[in-house]
């Protein structure tokens, strides 16, 4: 079985461009494109764009913008059809940044703080952003409609937590469903086709807060993590 060769001595390398001026790095991805490069978001309000340098095997930091956010950058995410660098910050922004253009091409707030952000497998046009609004949890948006959010998501919580950037949204191989775990402890699963106000299904799952649910590629199978310390396997044929 092929794998990572743990025998190399040089197997982990820490990377020496300081990418943030301050606090801790909140989100990390590689980009979706045939570039060697990936995207950090930070709480000093920056987005920074990691690029391997040619033959060097050094990863190089740009940062792209450091004041499009007042507070922490929660996600960051690249869209697939064009070079596009979404973030969504707890300053309840939304900043879709055009590595071509050099200059912030998409511009929304909501009313409450983002948490994350992920990109549709499917229809590349497609996001979803996790926010801190109970019954409303889950927002999708289309990168070509401006200050227009498509859907809202969520359900009524039955613990008094507030919502966590650990709990986080997955997509269905087929972008047409998407999972959140919560608090109350359950698996919450969306039909983006419909815009309804509770989940499709809520699968009871754990004993604790459940803090993501994973879809198999190719079977109707979800894994879950939760707090209870037990990974879950669910059969949602």
């Amino acid at each position: 079985m092929g794998g990572l060769d743990v025998d190399d001595a040089n197997r982990v390398t820490f990377l020496e461009g300081k990418s943030h001026l301050k606090g801790i790095i909140n989100s990390i991805i590689f980009m979706p494109w045939a570039d060697q490069c990936f995207a950090t978001g930070g709480s000093d309000h920056a987005v920074v764009l990691w690029n391997e340098s040619d033959g060097e095997k050094l990863w190089k930091p740009k940062p792209l913008h450091r004041n499009l956010h007042s507070s922490a950058v929660m996600g960051v995410a690249g869209m697939q059809q064009k070079h596009m660098i979404i973030s969504a910050g707890a300053d309840k922004r939304i900043i879709g940044f055009d590595l071509q253009a050099g200059r912030a091409d998409y511009k929304h707030q909501i009313e409450s703080k983002c948490m994350s952000v992920l990109p549709n497998p499917s229809d590349f046009n497609l996001f979803m952003v996790q926010t801190g609004t109970p019954e409303k949890q889950l927002r999708l948006f289309d990168i070509r409609l401006r200050q227009t959010e498509i859907h809202a998501f969520g359900w009524k919580q039955a613990a008094s937590e507030s919502q966590s950037a650990l709990i986080n949204q997955a997509w269905s191989p087929d972008g047409l469903y998407i999972t959140s775990g919560s608090a109350d402890p359950m698996i919450h699963i969306f039909d983006i086709r419909y815009n309804c106000s509770r989940p499709s299904q809520s699968v009871k799952a754990h004993q604790k807060r459940v803090f993501k649910a994973l879809w198999h590629h190719t079977l109707p199978l979800l894994i879950s993590i939760s707090s209870d310390l037990h990974i879950g396997l669910h059969n949602i044929a």
